[in-house]
């Protein structure tokens, strides 16, 4: 069942080349969508998704929190892309619904994945099939994009790939052949030469860092999530930020085990507080609402850093916010395509009065913003509550009010142009687009799960928090 996982999206990207029906192609992404996450359902709840020793594939409680964010999240985007695609019939969807498909294939392997080799495969697939969908609208912008994004996550990636032969030269010093898979890694970790090993650390740290996007390797992240379609920007936001983290926490679970956990606390901890820093400023003043919400995918990354990096409590809020986040981007940068939709731009001087024009779309990018932005009774005001808990209890008061500083800043300057867009009178009579259910469904849907997390954690979803939390923090 875990290969059928990686299997299906791919059989159905084979399907969705050949079939020559535009909307019959259009339906197999909620297709594939809603088989893949009951295929992900059925192997939590019947517990048959434990890793088996030396498995180049398995689920820990780690992927296991990873692989459902990812695919209740795609399975949002797939509904929402029937209605997109519909609107879009002049640029077709031969190239993007096999390549959404693919897509999900790669983070579903790169989540699976319990040898380094084959989760650097999937990750680098990743951007393979995510770039055409960047270039979608195919313009200037969005070819400099998508050559931005192409450019500099494959360096990231080949960078990633040096940290992983570093740490499997770093295992020859135990005298037995060498293995890149995790078990292995995990179980020799004591044994391996130390200097070998920070080196590789450091490597993926910086690889895999940026695709997840953390300062300053987040580059690509505010032209190719302002050029990419909504769907795309909120699988990008939240799902391949997720699965490229999970990728960051292999490389801190080898570090712990190790014996080096603080090393790797450090490292995110630095990383987190200049991304966190680094979003705040670019987000006072953004003109651009799209970017805006890239650099707000910067600012989060930043969070999870910092609380992977404080560790106890701080980790366990970190995971919560992961859910949290991905969830809510997407309702963000699905509503945030209807308004562009809507006023024909992305710029606020053309965007006035989302609300009076577009009133749930708009009503729901006003949510989503409070939602993001940790207003209370939101799932991410509980997360982040929960890492600044954490923080206090490790006595790091200096980080606390950095931190609090930096939240207050993007508050401030993502509200101006939340609000700027949302409030007001139309500046154009001029309407391109109106709410449609399939298109402000999804959102909806994200927007009240992450309300729901915000009052209520299920005893489930707590269990699997605390064990992915115990499984970061193992040392030998």
């Amino acid at each position: 069942m875990l290969t059928l996982l990686v299997v299906l999206p791919l059989v159905l990207a084979v399907v969705s080349v050949f079939c020559p029906w535009h909307r019959f192609r259009s339906w197999l992404l909620p297709t594939a969508g809603a088989l893949h996450l009951a295929l992900a359902c059925r192997l939590v709840m019947d517990q048959h998704h434990a890793a088996r020793p030396g498995a180049w594939i398995g689920l820990d409680p780690l992927s296991t929190l990873v692989l459902l964010v990812t695919s209740l999240l795609f399975l949002g985007c797939a509904v929402y892309a029937v209605e997109y695609l519909e609107i879009r019939r002049e640029r077709g969807n031969r190239i993007m619904v096999p390549c959404l498909l693919v897509f999900l294939s790669a983070m579903t392997l790169a989540v699976l994945a319990r040898h380094l080799g084959l989760l650097w495969f999937a990750v680098e697939s990743t951007t393979i099939a995510s770039a055409p969908l960047i270039f979608y609208n195919r313009n200037a912008l969005s070819i400099e994009a998508t050559w931005k994004y192409l450019l500099i996550c494959s360096v990231g990636i080949a960078l990633a790939l040096l940290g992983i032969l570093f740490i499997g030269y770093a295992a020859l010093g135990r005298g037995g052949p060498v293995s890149l898979q995790l078990d292995d890694l995990l179980r020799m970790g004591p044994q391996v030469q130390r200097p070998w090993l920070h080196m590789g650390f450091v490597f993926l740290l910086v690889g895999f860092g940026t695709k997840v996007g953390l300062a300053p390797l987040h580059t690509w992240k505010p032209d190719a999530y302002g050029e990419a379609p909504g769907l795309v920007g909120a699988l990008l936001a939240g799902g391949l930020t997720s699965v490229a983290f999970l990728a960051v926490l292999r490389s801190v679970q080898i570090m712990g085990a190790a014996g080096d956990l603080e090393m790797a606390r450090q490292a995110l901890l630095g990383m987190g507080l200049l991304s966190l820093v680094l979003a705040a400023v670019c987000m006072v003043r953004q003109p651009d609402f799209k970017r805006m919400l890239a650099y707000s995918s910067v600012e989060h990354m930043g969070i999870l850093a910092i609380g992977f990096g404080i560790g106890g409590l701080a980790a366990f809020g970190a995971l919560l916010h992961l859910v949290n986040n991905a969830l809510a981007k997407g309702c963000l940068f699905m509503t945030a395509g209807n308004i562009q939709r809507a006023f024909a731009s992305k710029k606020m001087s053309m965007v006035r009065g989302a609300i009076s024009v577009l009133p749930l779309s708009g009503g729901l990018f006003l949510a989503g913003f409070l939602a993001i932005t940790g207003t209370p009774p939101f799932g991410p005001f509980l997360s982040e509550f929960t890492i600044l808990r954490g923080i206090v209890d490790a006595e790091r008061f200096g980080v606390m009010v950095l931190v609090l500083a930096a939240l207050a800043t993007v508050f401030i300057g993502m509200g101006a142009t939340v609000l700027s867009a949302t409030q007001g009178e139309p500046a154009n009579a001029e309407v391109h687009y109106r709410d449609r259910f399939l298109l402000v469904g999804p959102p909806l849907f994200l927007m009240l799960v992450v309300l729901f997390l915000g009052v209520y954690i299920p005893p489930p979803l707590r269990h699997l928090l605390q064990s992915a939390v115990e499984l970061l923090e193992a040392t030998p």
